[in-house]
C-alpha cells in the first residue's frame, strides 16, 4: 500500500488536507485512515468565519449549506466586569438580510460562520474528500507507526497491512498517534486546567432568531465556570459546562450532576432548556491548552488538535484544524513543485505555532478579565502575575500582541484571527477601558526599517505557497503583501499620511482596485499594528490632517444585548 500522502484521521483536519491535495494535484495518491465509522458525534461545533472560505475553496460549501446548519452571526456573552449581556457580531449590528437557503458563498455569507452537528458535518467533509479521489478507509485503525530517527518508515494497520508514503499527516486529534510515535513533546503554556462536560438537547429554544436561520451561540459565566449553548439545527442543541479540574474534584459531584447544576443555576440557559429533552449522551474531556514543540519533520506534518489546543472560549478549535490542514496540504504541493521542502516546513511550523500560542494567550486573557469566576481567582491571578497584566487594558493589549500585531495571513493588523479593532473592542468590554490608540490624532508616519533583516514569508494562496518579501526584526515580521505593502509604498513617497494615501489611491487605480472606506479602515488598523510593532513612528504635525482612529468606539460589531430570548429571564 504505497501512497504519496497517508493521513491518520478523517476529521475536518484530515478531510481538508486530503481534499485540497487532490483538488490542486489530482495525480497524487492520497489515503485517509479513520478508526471510527462515520457518522459519530464530536465536540467542537461552533465555527469562525474563516472556515467558510476554506469550505468554498474545497468545493464543499454548497453541501454544508444544504445541511441547513444554523448560521452563526456571532455570540452573546455574560463575561468580564459586568453582569450585562453583550453581543459579538460578525456583521455590523447583526444585519443578516433575509435570503432563501441554501445560499451561495457570496455577500453577507462570506462574513458569517456555521454551528455544525459534527456527526453530519464531518461525514460531509469525508465523503467529499472521497469524491475528490482520496482513498478513505474506515473503520481502520493504525496499530503501529515505525520510525527511523525523525523519519516515518511506515504505518501498520490493525489488519496487518503495511502503508508507506512520501509524506505522513497526523490528523488523529487528541490521540496524536504520529506525534507520540516520533517523540514530540507538548508545552502547556497556560495555568488553567479545565474540564468540559456536555450533552445534547432536543427542542431547546433558540436564544435569538436573526434573518433566515441565523442565531448566536450563548456563553454564560458562573462563579465557578461557564456554559456554552450552541444550536446545531432546527431541533438539536449542544450544551456544555467548563470548570477547573480542581473544582470538579472538590465538588464531590459526578459530571452529570455538575452539568445539570450549572444549567439550573444559570437563568438564561435554564429557561431555554425548560421544554427540551436531553439525549443522554453525556461526555467529558480535559480542556488543557497545549502546543506541540514541533509540528513538522523530515516526512511528516501535524495538523489540527494533534498540533495544539486552545481553550474553547474563543471557538478557535475548528478554525485551527482547517487552517493547519490547509497549510500542510499547500506545503506538500509546493515542495513537489519547487523542491524547497526545508524552507516550507519551517514556514509551516512557525506560522502555526504562532497561531495556536496567540489563541492560548487570548483565552487566558478572557479568563483573567472575568470578575465572575470567584473560584478561578487563584488561576487568573497567576496568569495576570506571569503576564504583568493586573487587568490594565493597555498592558493586556500589549501582552496579547507579544508575538506581533502584524499577521501575514490576515494582510491587515490583528492577532488570533481577530482584527486589531475587534480586539480593542473586546478589551474594552473585558477591562471596562479601551487601550490607548497610538495613531489617533497623528498625521506623520515615519517608516522605520533600521536593522531589519530582509526575509521571505510564506503566503498560502490558490494552491501555491508564494514567497512574499518582507522584513524581520526582534522576532517580529513585516510582510510586503496586502495593505502592509500599500502602506510601505505610500510612506516611502511621503511620511505625511494624506499625501501617501493620495499616492496609494492612484497606484491602486492602475490595477483596477478601489481606495474606498473599507480599504481606508484597513489602512488605519494596519498603521496601528505597524506602529505597535515598531515599523512606523507616528507623530503629530500641525501642517497635516490628523488621522481619526478610535478603535474603542462601538460600531455594531459589539453591542449591549437588550433583547433576551423570548420568555427567558434576564440576569
Amino acid at each position: 500500500m504505497n501512497y504519496d500522502v497517508a493521513i491518520i484521521g478523517g476529521g475536518p483536519a484530515g478531510s481538508t488536507c486530503g481534499g485540497l491535495l487532490k483538488k490542486y494535484n489530482p495525480s497524487l495518491k492520497v489515503a485517509i485512515f479513520e478508526r471510527e465509522e462515520f457518522p459519530r458525534d464530536h465536540v467542537g461545533e461552533s465555527q469562525l468565519p474563516m472556515i467558510s472560505g476554506v469550505l468554498d475553496e474545497l468545493g464543499v460549501w454548497d453541501k454544508v449549506e444544504a445541511a441547513n446548519f444554523p448560521i452563526k452571526v456571532g455570540a452573546t456573552y455574560r463575561w468580564g466586569t459586568s453582569d450585562d449581556l453583550w453581543d459579538f457580531n460578525f456583521l455590523s449590528g447583526a444585519e443578516l438580510k433575509d435570503e432563501p437557503r441554501p445560499a451561495k458563498f457570496e455577500g453577507q455569507r462570506t462574513k458569517t460562520a456555521f454551528q455544525v452537528d459534527r456527526a453530519i458535518y464531518d461525514t460531509i467533509l469525508l465523503d467529499h474528500a472521497r469524491e475528490l479521489g482520496v482513498e478513505v478507509r474506515q473503520p481502520t485503525q493504525v496499530r503501529e507507526i515505525n520510525c527511523t530517527g525523525d523519519k516515518i518508515d511506515n504505518l501498520v494497520l490493525e489488519s496487518g497491512e503495511v502503508v508507506t508514503a512520501r509524506y505522513y499527516i497526523d490528523g488523529s486529534g487528541n490521540s496524536a498517534l504520529l506525534r507520540r510515535a516520533v517523540g514530540v513533546k507538548v508545552e502547556e503554556p497556560s495555568n488553567l486546567k479545565n474540564i468540559a462536560i456536555w450533552d445534547y438537547w432536543q427542542n431547546a429554544e433558540w436564544a435569538v432568531n436573526i434573518g433566515v436561520g441565523g442565531t448566536r451561540v450563548q456563553v454564560m459565566s458562573l462563579g465557578y465556570g461557564w456554559i456554552w449553548f450552541i444550536p446545531l439545527g432546527p431541533t438539536r442543541t449542544s450544551i456544555g459546562f467548563i470548570c477547573p479540574a480542581d473544582y470538579y474534584k472538590q465538588s464531590g459531584l459526578k459530571p452529570e450532576e455538575l452539568l445539570l447544576k450549572a444549567i439550573a443555576e444559570e437563568p438564561r440557559i435554564r429557561e431555554l432548556t425548560k421544554n427540551g429533552t436531553r439525549e443522554g449522551k453525556l461526555s467529558t474531556t480535559k480542556d488543557w491548552s497545549f502546543i506541540a514543540e514541533r509540528m513538522a519533520g523530515e516526512n511528516w506534518l501535524i495538523v489540527g488538535e494533534a498540533a495544539g489546543f486552545a481553550d474553547p472560549i474563543l471557538a478557535a478549535g475548528m478554525s485551527l484544524a482547517h487552517s493547519t490542514a490547509r497549510e500542510a496540504a499547500y506545503t506538500i504541493l509546493e515542495a513537489d513543485l519547487t523542491g524547497n521542502k526545508d524552507w516550507l516546513l519551517r514556514q509551516y511550523e512557525r506560522s502555526n505555532r504562532r497561531k495556536i500560542l496567540q489563541h492560548i494567550r487570548f483565552a487566558d486573557y478572557w479568563y483573567s478579565a472575568n470578575a465572575h469566576f470567584s473560584d478561578l481567582k487563584q488561576y487568573t491571578s497567576e496568569i495576570a502575575k506571569d503576564a504583568g497584566l493586573e487587568l490594565d487594558a493597555e498592558a493586556a493589549f500589549q501582552w496579547l500582541g507579544t508575538g506581533g500585531f502584524v499577521e501575514t495571513d490576515m494582510t491587515v493588523g490583528g492577532i488570533a484571527l481577530f482584527s486589531l479593532g475587534g480586539i480593542s473592542l473586546i478589551t474594552k468590554r473585558l477591562s471596562a477601558k479601551p487601550p490607548e490608540t497610538m495613531v489617533d490624532g497623528k498625521s506623520v508616519f515615519l517608516l522605520n526599517l533600521r536593522d531589519a533583516e530582509p526575509v521571505e514569508n510564506a503566503y498560502y494562496h490558490e494552491g501555491r505557497v508564494l514567497r512574499i518579501p518582507g522584513f524581520r526584526r526582534n522576532g517580529k515580521t513585516l510582510p510586503m503583501v496586502g495593505t502592509f505593502a500599500w502602506v510601505v509604498e505610500g510612506l516611502k513617497q511621503s511620511p505625511q499620511l494624506d499625501v501617501a494615501a493620495s499616492y496609494i489611491q492612484k497606484e491602486m487605480a492602475k490595477t483596477g482596485q478601489v481606495y474606498n472606506a473599507a480599504f481606508h479602515a484597513n489602512l488605519v488598523e494596519t498603521l496601528e499594528a505597524m506602529t505597535r510593532d515598531g515599523w512606523v513612528k507616528a507623530k503629530a504635525y500641525d501642517g497635516a490632517t490628523p488621522i481619526v482612529a478610535d478603535f474603542s468606539k462601538d460600531n455594531g460589531f459589539i453591542q449591549n444585548n437588550t433583547d433576551p430570548a423570548p420568555g427567558a429571564l434576564k440576569a
